[in-house]
């Protein structure tokens, strides 16, 4: 009895130890996720001569509001910041419309060979982008659709591999005796889809709209392949101007990323709630 009693005081004296030593090492591992986060907000507020200074500045003084005023009065970023908020607005209610009802199919339909398709929509997800970027700036190029928003938005009104995947896990955690409810009342599959179960997978909606903006606000890459006029140039594009052929503004770069960085944080902190309850339902079942 006597070493069962000091073996459980062991295991209560053991635990403040190992929480302290889980907050160091989580303390530490924040600190070197924010230090990119911390230089350029520094950066943004240098003068020209701080900017490569040495030893580096960390803390600029007197701060240099105006750079964020010469950023955006030297290039139209309002109108770029609109061009993506447009693509990103369409890109996220495409995936959010398309995606659960391809994931319902999945879950549901007990068609001859669903494994196999699902099992190859997923294959998807591990052939890298730079493969199909060729064939699909030819496809779009012949259809006409180079130096317009469509490429950017219409892929995603066809669903996405992971977000499918995300919703089909949740689906399948549903009971189908709620379904059969509403079969009963006369609902049909899009009746049941609407009215049933996007109720209830709010969580994981929100966690695909979050991935979805985050995807195509940052994206840099397809903007610059599909689009050439600087009418139509996204947040992304725009930045690439402050990178000279021989010297890089950085203050000016960082103050226009310290402004598009702040929806994805703002987002993130609105659905946090949302977007922790989607990760952890779509894994409760295989």
């Amino acid at each position: 009895m006597g070493l069962l009693w000091r073996g459980e005081e062991m295991m209560i004296r053991r635990k403040p130890i190992l929480s302290t030593l889980l907050y160091i090492l989580l303390s530490t591992g924040s600190i070197a996720m924010l230090f990119p986060f911390v230089w350029m907000l520094s950066t943004s507020l240098k003068s020209d001569v701080q900017l490569y200074a040495w030893p580096p500045v960390w803390l600029p003084f007197p701060l240099q509001w105006d750079n964020y005023v010469k950023a955006f009065t030297q290039l139209p970023f309002g109108l770029w910041f609109g061009n993506t908020a447009v693509i990103t607005m369409i890109s996220v209610f495409g995936a959010v419309l398309s995606s659960p009802i391809v994931a319902y199919g999945f879950a549901r339909y007990r068609a001859r060979g669903r494994k196999l398709l699902f099992m190859i929509m997923i294959s998807t997800m591990m052939i890298p982008w730079t493969v199909v970027m060729i064939p699909k700036f030819f496809l779009f190029s012949n259809i006409h659709w180079v130096n317009t928003f469509l490429p950017l938005t219409v892929p995603s009104f066809f669903g996405n591999a992971f977000y499918i995947f995300l919703l089909r896990q949740f689906f399948q955690t549903i009971p189908p005796d709620t379904e059969e409810a509403a079969k009963i009342d006369g609902a049909g599959v899009f009746g049941i889809l609407w009215h049933v179960l996007l109720p209830v997978t709010v969580p994981v909606l929100v966690t695909v709209a979050i991935f979805q903006f985050d995807s195509s606000w940052n994206d840099f890459l397809q903007p610059l392949l599909y689009l050439n006029k600087q009418s139509l140039f996204t947040v992304s594009l725009g930045m690439n101007f402050f990178n000279g052929q021989f010297d890089v503004q950085w203050n000016y770069l960082m103050a226009v990323a310290c402004v598009a960085m702040l929806p994805t944080i703002v987002l993130f902190f609105i659905g946090q709630k949302y977007f922790v309850q989607g990760i952890a339902l779509t894994g409760m079942k295989g």
